[in-house]
Formats: C-alpha cells, sequence, structure tokens
C-alpha cells in the first residue's frame, strides 16, 4: 500500500473506528469510492489492523443487500445500461435498515451476502453471515449521495457523455435515491476514495476483472464491464452526486491512475 495513503487515509480512518468502538455506540462509518477503486481491499486491510488492535469490525458492502434476483429484475427492468445490478433503486434499503435496529438495539449483526459468481456472474445472494462487531464499515459507490429532486434536475444543463435516453433516465435513478437516505442517516462518518480523473474507474475494474479471470473465478467479459462502468457514472454523474460529498466528509484521498494517493484532507 502506498506509504502516503497509510498515514494520510488509512491511519486516520482506524483511528476513528477506534473511537466509534471505545465509545460503545455501534456505530457505521461509510467507504464511498468508485468501482475498482480498492474499497475492498482497503476494508480487508483496516479489519486485519483491527484484529491486531483488538478492535471488533465488521465489514460490509452496500451490495451484499442487492436485491434476491426476480425482485432486482423488477426493478431494474428497462434501464438504459442493460445491467442487472449497481443501479440505485437494486439494493434492499429496508432489509439494512432492520440489520442495523437489531445490531444497534443490543443483537447480534447478522449480514446478507452476495456472491458476483453465481447466474454466469450476474450474481445473487448466497446466504447470510452472523458477525461479532463493535463498529461496522459499510462501503459502496453510491454511499451519501443525495436525491437533488425532479425541479433540479430539470433546470440544469445536460451533463456531458450521457445519450438522450440516459438523461431521460437521470429523474428515475434520483427518486430510487431517496430510499437510501435513512441508510446514509445512520452513518456516524463518511470517507472517500476519490480518483483524479473520473475515466479512472473502468480501468480499474478492467484491471480486476483480470485478475478474476487467472486465478479462474468468474468473470465478465470488457463490454458487459463497460456498461456496469457506466452505470455508476451516468445514472447518478460525479460532479452533481459525488463531488458534493466532499463538503460532508470527515476525511478524503484523491488517487492516481494507478491508485496511488496524491493528496488528501
Amino acid at each position: 500500500m502506498d506509504s502516503q495513503l497509510e498515514r494520510r487515509f488509512v491511519q486516520p480512518l482506524l483511528a476513528q473506528l477506534q473511537m466509534f468502538a471505545c465509545s460503545g455506540q455501534r456505530a457505521v462509518v461509510a467507504l464511498n469510492g468508485p468501482v475498482g477503486a480498492g474499497k475492498s481491499t482497503m476494508a480487508r486491510v483496516l479489519q486485519q489492523r483491527a484484529a491486531c488492535l483488538g478492535l471488533g469490525l465488521a465489514v460490509a458492502s452496500i451490495d451484499d443487500f442487492y436485491l434476491p434476483w426476480e425482485q432486482r429484475q423488477l426493478a431494474l427492468e428497462g434501464n438504459p445500461f442493460g445491467v442487472s445490478r449497481v443501479l440505485p433503486g437494486s439494493h434492499d434499503v429496508a432489509l439494512a435498515l432492520e440489520c442495523l435496529d437489531v445490531w444497534q438495539g443490543g443483537g447480534a449483526l447478522r449480514l446478507p451476502r452476495f456472491d458476483k459468481a453465481l447466474r454466469g456472474g450476474l450474481g445473487d445472494r448466497s446466504g447470510e453471515e452472523k458477525v461479532e462487531a463493535e463498529v461496522l464499515l459499510l462501503e459502496g459507490w453510491l454511499l451519501g449521495c443525495r436525491c437533488l429532486g425532479r425541479e433540479f434536475l430539470e433546470n440544469i444543463q445536460h451533463p456531458a457523455g450521457l445519450n438522450s435516453e440516459e438523461v431521460e433516465w437521470l429523474p428515475h435513478w434520483d427518486h430510487a435515491l431517496e430510499a437510501y437516505q435513512l441508510l446514509w442517516q445512520r452513518c456516524g462518518q463518511l470517507w472517500l476514495l476519490r480518483p483524479q480523473s473520473w475515466q479512472s474507474p473502468r480501468r480499474w475494474r478492467l484491471q480486476a476483472e483480470a485478475k478474476q479471470r487467472r486465478r479462474g473465478e468468474a468473470w465478465l467479459p470488457v463490454s458487459e464491464l463497460d456498461l456496469l462502468v457506466r452505470s455508476s457514472l451516468c445514472s447518478l454523474p460525479p460532479h452533481l452526486y459525488q463531488d458534493p460529498l466532499l463538503d460532508l466528509a470527515s476525511g478524503h484521498c484523491v488517487l492516481d491512475g494507478s491508485r496511488r494517493w496524491i493528496k488528501g484532507s
């Protein structure tokens, strides 16, 4: 891991996780980053470091809360990207809130798990895991994004790079984002991994998929990967939904095209 990333981001984030654990709040900390940025890898590193400190850190992805296959197909029916996941509205937010209610009320933390290898790489739920945790790190690409409202979207210049059909669907994704706001309110802090260029997530995702293929794991062809990446960048255009999060974040880092730290808060 880049030494600057370690010192400027990983260590401060770990310190905040420790602080929440010591407070006994059973807090949720959100880690936002685009596809391929290394959120899952960083979460594993933090979990390993936490274990060495005697800190009970659980990690979940917003992807673990995808709707079951049939419900997801209905929720995303006719979408302009032709994808079966990623988009706002593909997650079971009610289930996420229910899991947090039980855990923060003193019960066990039971997390659903999602296996992207199922259904030929399209993915589906793969059971549930009971986790002992003092604090929860929740990671995902849309964490913290706020809905803007139809009136706002009707009075802005159409985002560059979107085709006419994708522009027409923007109010739909914005409306779907409303359901997530209660979940964002449950997060005690928001931390951001930012790309120096929004062209980088595609490269990162292709690199990650190539590693999976070399390991003999399920993988998707480039055409399908392109659609998944595009769906994340064009359903919630970064300058409208991601960039404003900088004002809300407790910490952030900016990564260059090789995922090396270049600057941060």
